[in-house]
């Protein structure tokens, strides 16, 4: 029961950081999303909001992971669409409220076990990402480009597509990155993950 208390309250920081940032992310923000007792706060995160978002910052990568992890040994063109799919997918189905927890916590954090925190788990999707699109056909080289540039390019057009409240930017950066990946000469076939 316990540890359903504070999953259930990790979750809702996670959706906070997506939607509002690290600003709108509070204890009582949180405890109103999930409807946690008061006592739930000291008792699982005795270390405070930083230690609330940490775990966040965990439960977002793992989340993040999870979700392209069955795409090991589909192709490059496949691994990217779909994660591209996903961001899509994010933004309509949350009527462009919601884009990524991590980026909230990497452009507003004054802490720097955060920051590092944030950074590694950036570098470890980034890793993920090259894994997958290696495993799809891609040169390591290429690979590891199109990683960084996926996850760059797409976070960019998540963040305009809320500001604009349309999907213009992100479907002209999700249809070019898309085709770098198409242009790509192939290393090999897909690979079973």
């Amino acid at each position: 029961m316990a540890g359903e208390v504070r999953a259930r309250m990790v979750d809702g920081a996670i959706a906070l950081l997506a939607s509002r940032g690290l600003e709108g992310t509070s204890f009582s923000e949180v405890l109103e999303l999930t409807g946690a007792p008061r006592g739930s706060i000291y008792h699982h995160f005795p270390g405070g909001k930083d230690e609330l978002v940490s775990a966040a910052v965990d439960g977002a990568l793992r989340r993040a992971l999870d979700l392209m992890e069955p795409k090991a040994g589909a192709s490059a063109v496949e691994v990217t669409e779909f994660f591209l799919a996903a961001w899509r997918a994010t933004l309509t189905s949350s009527d462009f409220s919601a884009g990524c927890a991590l980026v909230a916590v990497a452009v507003a954090t004054e802490s720097p076990a955060l920051r590092r925190q944030t950074a590694a788990a950036f570098i470890t999707w980034r890793d993920q990402l090259a894994r997958l699109l290696e495993q799809g056909g891609l040169g390591r080289v290429a690979a590891e480009q199109h990683a960084a540039l996926l996850l760059a390019g797409s976070e960019g057009a998540v963040i305009i597509s809320r500001a604009v409240g349309d999907l213009s930017a992100f479907d002209s950066a999700a249809a070019v990155l898309v085709e770098g990946v198409r242009r790509e000469p192939a290393h090999g076939t897909p690979t079973g993950g």
